[in-house]
Formats: structure tokens, C-alpha cells, sequence
């Protein structure tokens, strides 16, 4: 058995600081599940939800999926698990939830993620003899003796490895940002969007994103870099969730079918190559080629890391993000995994809609996650 997405949905994707700037992970992920289950509901759905599984990386701990399942309505005997995976959360927590579908172990499992950047609690390493406390922006991601390059850095390291020049970062980022401020204009993100507050769209998409606009801009993480605000993604808010189920149960919702998924490790001096064995190990599976990809959702952190996993892999650039990504959309980091599966679907699900697609994510300490989807006709 194959479990399916169904009623996928999100919260618009905030810029850090501004509309969700003292929303929690919980104010963003409770409306978010609560729709979910409404939807189902409403199709005539009406088995109890097994679990909740939420993916995070900077929370303030204490299980927001749990939380958050308590502040949508499910009712105390609905539990919640929260798991991280960097970058790669809100995938891992679908591939949690298909994985135990599939297995019979449950029936219906809501999965996504959530990022609150705005409201992520400070941490500090506690006092040594020589020191006091000493605040730090993330925990390491490797070990002593390895790679933990930051991730700006370490997507220049990647474009100059890869010989992907500036010039061409930029014309993917334009592309990013018109194809979103299109798909936004012609309301093609609304019926998956869940509004929040005053907060009814996403926040960093900007029409007018022009090559020679992108050209302008500094370097952001060194002088000799090529990696710039314009051509990387935003830091953000947002959450996204869907029910995973089998067939039998979706009671002809639209639907995407998961066929399979992958985890693997990359070298960590360069994060932005993980979709590549990911991927790879996926297809290798699943005895599906490259070409046979007509949609692929990439988080886009930097243009560079796109293009350098688009260029190993030999996919066709047309397919990556038709609609944008979080170059001109954001990167809720928790969330992101699960948004490109929201997108998927939309677009799949859509008159004429993609058959075949996959999500992937580069994750920070140099791993990768991908799932493969089919539309159900």
C-alpha cells in the first residue's frame, strides 16, 4: 500500500520580524492543523487521528506538535511528536507518517512542520571556568575534526566549486521571483494558504525582481562571494500540514501517492549537494530515471545550491519551482519540507497537473531527504 497526501495546507510564509513577528510555533501550526482536519471532516472523514508529527528546529522544545495538536481542538487523547532533521524536518515528518501508514501500524497521521524564526528563544553555552555564558545562533552541525561551514559560506564554496557564476545565480533568482509574483497574482497559492490574523499572503514576494535589479546587490557573506540576498532565500515564519492516510480513506480528495523517499549523507563542508545522493538512492529505488521527473520542489537556500544539485543530477531546470520558491517565497527552515509537499500537490492536483514529482532538501552537516509523488487520477 501506498499512503496519500491529502488536504495539504499552509500558512503564508512571513519575513522574520514582521507580520508573524510574535506569533509562536504553536500560533502558527494550531490553525494550520485545524484546517486539516476540517477539510477532512467536511469530505466526510471521520476516523480518529493516530498521531501528530510536526518538524522543528528552533522551538522552544516542550513537543509543539503535541502543542499545537491540543490548541487546534483534537482533544487530549490525540498525542503529537515533534522531530528534527534541520532543513529537512517537515519531510521527515511526512516520511515518519507514510512510513507507519504504509506499515499498518496507523490509519490517519497529520504531519508538516513549523518555524517561528521571530520568536526562536535564545540559547547560550553555560559558563567554563574561563568564560561566561556565551550565546550561539545554531547548535553545531558535525562534530570537532569535521566541516561546519555557516550555510552562506558554504553555498559560495559550492558555486565557485561548481563554477556557477553570479551571473547565472541571478537569472534563477529572477526566475524564482517572477514565476512566484505570477502564481501570486493570478491567486494560484489560495486555496492552500491559511490566513493568519491580518496576515493573508506571503510576505517576501516582490514582483519587478529583474536581473539587472539582482545585479546590484552586495555580496552577503564575504566580498568575493556570489551568494546575495536577492539570490538566497529570506529567513522566515510559517507552518504547513497535510493528513497522511491510504486510499481507501481519502474519500476522493485530491490526493498525491507517495511512492517512496530517502534520506542520505554528503561531505558537510558542502550541505548543498545532500539532495543528490537523496535522490539518487530514490529513483535508484523506485526504477524511476531523471527524465522521467516532470516537477521537482527544491528548497531553494541559495541558487547556487539549486544549480549545482540540477547540474550533478542532469534534471531539466524548466521543472525545478515552477511556481517560485523560497528564493521569492522564504525558508521557514522547520517548515520548508513540508511546504514543498504542499506545493507539490497543488500543482499536481491541478487540471493537467504533473504526474511524477519529487521534494528535496538540503540539510545543514551535509544530508539529503527526498520523496517521490504521483497525482492520483
Amino acid at each position: 500500500m501506498n499512503p496519500v497526501l491529502v488536504a495539504p495546507r499552509r500558512t503564508p510564509i512571513g519575513n522574520a520580524g514582521h507580520g508573524f513577528a510574535t506569533l509562536t510555533t504553536t500560533d502558527l501550526a494550531a490553525p494550520v492543523l485545524a484546517s486539516v482536519s476540517t477539510t477532512l471532516r467536511e469530505a466526510g472523514v471521520d476516523a480518529e487521528i493516530d498521531d501528530v508529527i510536526l518538524g522543528n528546529c528552533l522551538g522552544p522544545g516542550g513537543d509543539p506538535a503535541r502543542i499545537a495538536a491540543l490548541r487546534a481542538g483534537f482533544g487530549v487523547r490525540v498525542p503529537g511528536v515533534t522531530v528534527d532533521r534541520q532543513c529537512g524536518s517537515g519531510l521527515e515528518a511526512v516520511l515518519q507518517a507514510v512510513s507507519r501508514v504504509r506499515g499498518g501500524v496507523d490509519e490517519l497521521i497529520v504531519a508538516g512542520g513549523v518555524e517561528s524564526a521571530s520568536t526562536a528563544p535564545w540559547r547560550f553555552w553555560p559558563p567554563a571556568a574561563d568564560r561566561e555564558p556565551v550565546r550561539y545562533t545554531r547548535a553545531p552541525f558535525a562534530p570537532s575534526g569535521f566541516p561546519d561551514p555557516e550555510m552562506g559560506s558554504a553555498a559560495d564554496d559550492l558555486a565557485r566549486l561548481r563554477g556557477i557564476d553570479r551571473e547565472r545565480q541571478d537569472a534563477y533568482a529572477a526566475r524564482s521571483h517572477a514565476r512566484a509574483a505570477a502564481a501570486a497574482a493570478d491567486s494560484m497559492f489560495a486555496a492552500e494558504i491559511v490566513p493568519i490574523g491580518a496576515v493573508g499572503r506571503d510576505e517576501r514576494i516582490r514582483a519587478g525582481m529583474t536581473e539587472a535589479r539582482l545585479a546590484r546587490l552586495r555580496p552577503s557573506f564575504g566580498a568575493d562571494g556570489t551568494a546575495t540576498a536577492g539570490n538566497s532565500c529570506g529567513i522566515s515564519d510559517g507552518a504547513a500540514a497535510m493528513a497522511v492516510t491510504d486510499a481507501s480513506m481519502a474519500a476522493g480528495l485530491p490526493a498525491v501517492r507517495v511512492l517512496g523517499a530517502a534520506v542520505a549523507g554528503s561531505d558537510p563542508a558542502l550541505p548543498g549537494l545532500g539532495p543528490v545522493p537523496a535522490i539518487r538512492k530514490l529513483l535508484r529505488r523506485q526504477g524511476v530515471t531523471v527524465a522521467d521527473l516532470e516537477i521537482v520542489e527544491i528548497t531553494e537556500a541559495f541558487a547556487s545550491v539549486v544549480l549545482a544539485v540540477s547540474d550533478e543530477l542532469g534534471l531539466d531546470e524548466s521543472t525545478i519551482c515552477p511556481q517560485g520558491g523560497a528564493i521569492a517565497m522564504g525558508h521557514p527552515w522547520g517548515a520548508s519540507g513540508a511546504i514543498l509537499l504542499v506545493r507539490l500537490a497543488a500543482q499536481m492536483c491541478a487540471p493537467d497537473g504533473p504526474a511524477l514529482g519529487v521534494a528535496a532538501c538540503a540539510i545543514g552537516g551535509g544530508q539529503g531527504i527526498a520523496m517521490l509523488v504521483e497525482r492520483v487520477r
